[in-house]
């Protein structure tokens, strides 16, 4: 890569266009992935995650922008948005996305989303989500819920197998 911006823009570049292969390629096979629903996965499981999350968006109708992508202390930020229809639930969600990535060996070795789950859960569950939204059980649930998606894939894909054998 000539900067490391560059492998970022490709990385969203590739989640545009539904391409998780490309994706996966820009990722350090020990890397660790955390955000608000995901709060760790390493290695095969990030890979896994964003190969669920392309096909599962082949029926939301996923769309992703992104902009300001730009290095900062020797980590790179960027700011990016999902649209989609929750498949759990059929609600629209719209959410914005800080994300800080570490590179090395020009490949992803770390990655963090940062977003407000209170507003998220309100779009998703509706008034359940704003009336429990704010609890930390209930962002434990859905974490919860989530990781088993994640693992049923996983369980589901030979290539990922070795993911939960760690």
């Amino acid at each position: 890569m000539e900067k490391p911006t560059d492998l970022v823009i490709k990385f969203y570049s590739a989640f545009q266009q539904g391409d998780y292969k490309t994706m996966q390629t820009c990722y350090h096979p020990d890397t660790m992935f955390s955000d608000e629903l995901f709060p760790l996965l390493k290695g095969r499981q990030v890979k896994a995650m964003w190969h669920m999350l392309v096909d599962n968006g082949k029926d939301s109708g996923l769309q992703i922008t992104f902009d300001n992508v730009r290095a900062s202390g020797g980590k790179i930020e960027c700011d990016w948005e999902a649209r989609y229809r929750l498949s759990m639930t059929g609600r629209n969600i719209q959410n914005k996305i800080h994300a800080r990535f570490e590179i090395s060996d020009d490949l992803i070795v770390r990655h963090v989303d940062h977003f407000d789950f209170y507003r998220w859960a309100g779009m998703a569950f509706g008034i359940k989500g704003v009336v429990l939204g704010w609890a930390p059980f209930f962002k434990h649930k859905v974490q919860q819920a989530v990781g088993q998606r994640l693992q049923k894939f996983i369980d589901n894909h030979s290539e990922y197998q070795s993911a939960i054998k760690k």
